[in-house]
């Protein structure tokens, strides 16, 4: 299925910076609570992420993240999802989580 342009830019992927992680046990799978940092426009937005098999809280806590920040809330069991966090799956399946490849200002758009 091919999309428009005009389809691929009303995603909006932003980068944060993760500046809390905490391990989500009611998740069906083994997942993270983040608090991400978009910058001023945007601020801090809630996310929960499939992604313990490679990471721990302390390891993403500082890093910056890429995720889409226009999608509807929803809801993980007790925990509001405000934002998707993007990664792809290595050949075991695990989620590597997208990031920009330098520093880049909270809240910057991807194009």
């Amino acid at each position: 299925m091919t999309i428009s342009f005009d389809d691929f830019l009303k995603v909006d992927i932003r980068a944060g910076t993760v500046v809390h992680a905490e391990p989500f046990p009611e998740a069906r799978k083994p997942a993270f609570k983040l608090r991400i940092d978009f910058g001023p426009g945007i601020g801090e937005k809630k996310s929960s992420a499939q992604i313990a098999a490679l990471y721990t809280p302390e390891a993403l806590v500082g890093r910056q993240v890429l995720a889409v920040v226009n999608f509807p809330p929803r809801q993980i069991g007790p925990f509001m999802s405000e934002v998707l966090v993007l990664g792809l799956s290595d050949d075991q399946g695990h989620v590597v989580l997208l990031a920009p490849e330098r520093g880049v200002p909270d809240g910057a758009r991807m194009h």
